[in-house]
């Protein structure tokens, strides 16, 4: 969505943004919103089990001129590479994969922030079943329990914005 794109840009200028993670590449959108945000010298590391997925964010990068080394694909499971990456080296992290694992995700994501940095969580209203009692399948509770736990967290000070399917954003204090 547009205003949850506008909005990681926005984050990722103000941090500013020189490493960032992206758990699920998708077709490179939202990869590219976070690209205009970063520094010159800023390297977006995306990473999705989908090939055909990565096939399109390269071709969206490079359709936008985006400079090779800007850019790591990584081809495989998020929760397979994520624990490979550097602790505490990046200022922002965006989960957009499997919404099964997004607990798990939280775990690496907090792991590798640097203080002051944000983890991002796309689709946290779910299509506004999180906020409904009454809906109990196992995407919406997963998501439900994310952002209760990352709220409980004193380690994260949260922010809901409902742009978009919601974005749960925290910083690591």
């Amino acid at each position: 969505m547009p205003g949850t794109g506008s909005l990681l840009r926005v984050l990722a200028a103000t941090l500013p943004a020189r490493a960032v993670v992206e758990i699920g590449t998708g077709a490179g959108v939202s990869g590219l919103y976070l690209l205009e945000g970063m520094p010159a010298d800023g390297v977006l590391t995306t990473i999705d089990v989908e090939v055909e997925n990565q096939r399109a964010a390269r071709e969206a990068f490079a359709e936008a001129r985006v400079r090779g080394g800007r850019t790591r694909v990584i081809s495989g499971r998020a929760l397979d590479v994520l624990p490979r990456l550097t602790d505490s080296a990046y200022d922002l992290v965006l989960v957009d994969g499997d919404k099964a694992e997004y607990l798990a995700y939280l775990d690496q994501a907090i792991r590798l922030l640097r203080p002051g940095g944000i983890v991002a969580v796309d689709s946290a209203l779910w299509h506004g079943r999180v906020a409904d009692p009454a809906q109990r399948d196992a995407v919406t509770t997963v998501i439900r329990e994310l952002g209760k736990r990352i709220r409980d967290d004193e380690r994260l000070l949260p922010a809901l914005v409902p742009s978009g399917n919601g974005l749960l954003v925290a910083v690591l204090r």
